[in-house]
């Protein structure tokens, strides 16, 4: 069995099952995102930046929008950062291949667990155990073609757009909850641009990335991965999800 988007996840809390629909599945849809994905299949190390907006829901149901800002930093099979700020505050990962560290600079206190040995199954483990979130982490999984498949009903490109001076490929996937749209650069190898994601289920609620600034196989050093709490942090304790 295929995974749940971990994106998809994160945005929209409600069990989301594989399609059994009839499928209406574009060659050339998926024949961009195989290329994408050789593409970030194939890199050694990569860091870019990501810029979020994702709708949330208030007591009295109105929809208000947060907004973050990440920068991160993948090496080999077992390394990654993550630097995040935005509405929500300012907080970091740091993964060396052994444990996971999460810090909150507003609280200055920090987390420290012992983690699988590679980054996706570290990410899987984290996620199901204790619901964290790594943003655009889908797009680094081997099955996403697949995955996308699995789960949308029909995958359509809808031709070259145009994205901050970038031309990119459009690429619309969707279900009965969810419209999802992607842009993939051709400036940069076709990796990705822009993406949406609309729960047309739950009041056209939208989650929406913008991907900038990627340097392919850059060299980083290891110590970029180890965390070295600062000053005063507080080490505080996390229980796993029931």
């Amino acid at each position: 069995m295929k995974k749940t988007f971990l994106t998809l996840s994160f945005v929209f809390t409600s069990f989301l099952g594989f399609s059994q629909d009839i499928k209406d599945i574009d060659s050339t849809a998926l024949f961009i995102l195989d290329k994408m994905a050789d593409v970030i299949g194939d890199l050694e190390a990569v860091s870019f930046n990501l810029s979020n907006s994702i709708d949330k829901l208030d007591a009295q149901k109105n929809i208000i929008k947060h907004y973050s800002t990440n920068k991160i930093l993948l090496s080999g099979a077992n390394k990654l950062q993550i630097r995040t700020e935005g509405t929500r505050g300012k907080s970091s990962f740091y993964y060396d291949g052994f444990y996971l560290s999460y810090y909150n600079y507003d609280e200055n206190n920090h987390i420290t667990l012992e983690a699988p040995e590679s980054t996706l199954e570290m990410i899987d483990q984290m996620h199901l155990d204790y619901d964290f979130q790594f943003p655009a982490a889908d797009f680094f999984y081997p099955s996403f073609t697949d995955d996308l498949i699995e789960q949308f009903t029909s995958i359509k490109f809808l031709g070259k757009k145009s994205i901050d001076g970038e031309e990119c490929y459009h690429i619309m996937a969707i279900n009965k909850d969810l419209n999802v749209q992607l842009w993939i650069s051709d400036k940069t190898y076709l990796l990705p641009k822009h993406f949406v994601i609309i729960n047309t289920s739950k009041s056209n609620l939208q989650y929406e990335s913008t991907f900038s600034n990627w340097s392919l196989n850059p060299v980083i050093p290891d110590s970029a991965f180890n965390f070295l709490p600062p000053p005063g942090s507080k080490l505080i304790s996390i229980l796993k999800k029931s």
